[in-house]
């Protein structure tokens, strides 16, 4: 078990000769254990925590006054549909023109996270997320609102057909596992009907054709492999679309109603914008041919206009094609951030988008194609905060450990610094989350500013391998038995800082969530010497228990992520590296947070990680909440998840 970790930075000459050479920390400078203290707060449980800082409490309530807003859709009277925050939960808002009166159209508990208006015809329907299971509602025009699904099962994804009256989605509540296709007809007022009966994969609706006598679907079989069908609505029946295989992650039917437009890597190493010819079977590349991802488009009525968002190492490019003059257009006056939710308006002459950047909450924007102007829509607040003296993302990339084509591997990572001078404490973010790949991107993150401007840490955020954004073959790098190479890039990020003048190489801390908390725990495991401590928010802590015991829905993709733990040599390999099997080289404090409402055995595996990293002698913190899961994003949860977090760093920049 100590062999395991100890021997890969073993292998790894260059990274280890580094760390030596910038020195490291003794036993001796680790912070003294305190008393363990126990105290329960409604669904909050503090375990060995010290009592609160209330001053501390104060700065950081400074940074979470703050709103945002996100497009949803158009109106059909040329108004907006957007999300935002009046109260505790994200609600539907209509605004009729720019900069214009928020009109609340939703209301309840549970944030609302999508909503779809009609081309023609009243109304929307919209998303809410309660205990845990999105379920549709339909809103009239009246303001009315009517629920369509019930029961604890997945919803989602709804698409209206072009004649506004019904409105295709998926659900879960046949076996309570597969996703199935469902079509609801809205001014029948009738409980929706099952279309299409899932069996393997992830199923989606994306588009319906232009007489809505089909839909185009999407079956995800694995994280790197989709399937595009075109379904009869009358009849249920299923005809391919004979794209090769590939990843697919969006597509819709071409306004000639000959062929489809697709995002697929099928070509590529990256996920391109296709069109694909069912007639003559030729795909066509679309998007400029950039070593970059695409992550969205949208069509014009007519298809006068694409509109296409290339994630340009982690940063948003909007490109406009006007496919009849085969030009090019690009928005003007829009700084480096994060752009999503593209959509063309009825005339086809508006696109709308949000946009956020990491001085900037997100907000809602249209690019008026033909003035070639941008008007913003919505102007969210900040708060008590001065948005100049929140720090920028700065895009750096430092050398790896290993080689491409006889040349150093090159990794890019975000730095946010301090004002002033100085050596400073650093904290590097980890990748993760609830996609397993995600990939750092340099948005609104009020917490990373507060770490930054209170605090005085330095936050670095790579994008170690494996993280989506940067091609298939760079996804795969991290898969099976290549795990841990993950860990080896955080020890070159090591590397890297101990070179920086601005750094303090002695005060390092790190954290992550999910597969982040994995790496977080697995890199102080295997450079406790040359880091001050981890959080680990819901992180994996036992990598067979987290194969082994997968919901049926995600089983086949973390067998194909990770390897199948009925493979003794897999099993063993998987034991070797998780954390829980390597505690005792963990000789730095540990924050561990976790909902008590996690699937599987993420909780338990948590508590047996507090309880023997105490048992080691470690100092191990720790923050539960009944009504989590693998998030903290409850308000009161999140409050007291960042100002833990918070008391945490602090004592260890020290």
């Amino acid at each position: 078990m100590m062999q395991s970790l100890l021997s890969r930075s073993r292998t790894l000459p260059v990274v280890a000769a580094s760390l030596l050479a910038f020195g490291s920390s003794s036993l001796a400078d680790a912070q003294p254990l305190t008393l363990p203290t126990h105290r329960v707060d409604g669904t909050l449980v503090f375990d060995g925590i010290p009592p609160a800082d209330a001053a501390l409490g104060a700065q950081l309530e400074r940074y979470e006054q703050w709103r945002q807003a996100s497009f949803l859709d158009w109106l059909p009277d040329g108004s907006m549909l957007i999300a935002t925050r009046f109260g505790r939960f994200e609600q539907v808002h209509r605004v009729a023109s720019p900069l214009g009166m928020r009109e609340q159209l939703t209301f309840g508990a549970g944030p609302v996270i999508e909503a779809r208006a009609p081309q023609r015809g009243p109304g929307f329907v919209f998303v809410r997320r309660t205990d845990g299971y999105p379920q549709l509602y339909y809103c009239s025009s009246a303001g009315t609102v009517r629920q369509l699904t019930q029961g604890d099962y997945q919803h989602g994804s709804p698409v209206w057909s072009h004649g506004g009256r019904r409105v295709a989605f998926y659900g879960t509540d046949r076996t309570g596992v597969k996703e199935d296709i469902y079509i609801d007809n809205i001014p029948a007022g009738t409980r929706p009907q099952l279309a299409i009966a899932g069996s393997t994969g992830g199923w989606r609706p994306l588009d319906w054709s232009q007489d809505d006598r089909k839909l185009l679907l999407l079956n995800t079989l694995s994280p790197e492999k989709s399937a595009l069908y075109v379904a009869d609505v009358a009849t249920g029946a299923l005809t391919p679309v004979g794209v090769p295989e590939s990843r697919i992650i969006a597509a819709r039917f071409a306004p000639n109603g000959i062929g489809f437009y697709l995002i697929s890597n099928a070509r590529s190493d990256f996920e391109q914008l296709l069109y694909y010819n069912p007639i003559t079977h030729v795909t066509r590349r679309i998007s400029a041919d950039v070593p970059w991802d695409v992550e969205e488009f949208s069509v014009s009525a007519g298809g006068h206009y694409v509109a296409y968002v290339v994630n340009d190492d982690g940063r948003s490019r909007l490109t406009v094609l006007d496919t009849f003059r085969n030009l090019e257009f690009t928005p003007p006056g829009l700084p480096e951030g994060r752009i999503d939710n593209i959509r063309f308006d009825d005339s086809g002459q508006k696109l709308a988008f949000s946009y956020e950047s990491s001085r900037s909450p997100r907000d809602v924007y249209v690019y008026d194609v033909a003035h070639g102007t941008v008007t913003r829509w919505t102007h969210s607040e900040i708060g008590p905060l001065d948005r100049a003296s929140l720090a920028r993302a700065q895009l750096i990339h430092y050398p790896t450990w290993d080689r491409v084509d006889l040349r150093r591997r090159m990794l890019s990572a975000y730095v946010y610094m301090p004002r002033g001078s100085g050596s400073c404490p650093v904290l590097v973010a980890l990748p993760g989350g609830r996609k397993l790949h995600s990939q750092f991107r340099p948005g609104w993150k009020p917490f990373i500013q507060f770490i930054v401007n209170d605090l005085g840490y330095a936050v670095i955020a790579p994008n170690v391998r494996g993280s989506s954004g940067y091609g298939k073959a760079f996804r795969a790098l991290d898969g099976g038995r290549l795990r841990d190479d993950t860990v080896r890039d955080v020890g070159a990020l090591l590397v890297w800082i101990g070179l920086q003048p601005g750094l303090d190489s002695h005060r390092v801390a790190i954290m992550g969530h999910a597969f982040g908390g994995f790496l977080a725990l697995a890199s102080l495991a295997t450079y406790s010497d040359h880091l001050r401590g981890a959080i680990d928010v819901a992180g994996i802590a036992n990598l067979v228990d987290y194969v082994g015991h997968a919901p049926p829905a995600e089983r086949a993709q973390r067998i194909a992520e990770f390897g199948n733990v009925q493979d003794t040599d897999m099993r063993a390999f998987l034991d070797r590296i998780s954390p829980l099997d390597n505690v005792d080289l963990i000789r730095r404090p540990v924050l561990v947070v976790q909902g008590l409402d996690a699937p599987g055995s993420r909780a338990a595996d948590s508590q047996q990680l507090v309880w023997r990293l105490r048992s080691e002698g470690n100092q191990a913190w720790y923050l539960s909440a009944t009504d989590a899961g693998d998030d903290f994003s409850k308000p009161a949860d999140r409050h007291a998840y960042l100002e833990t977090a918070a008391q945490f760093l602090e004592m260890l920049a020290k």
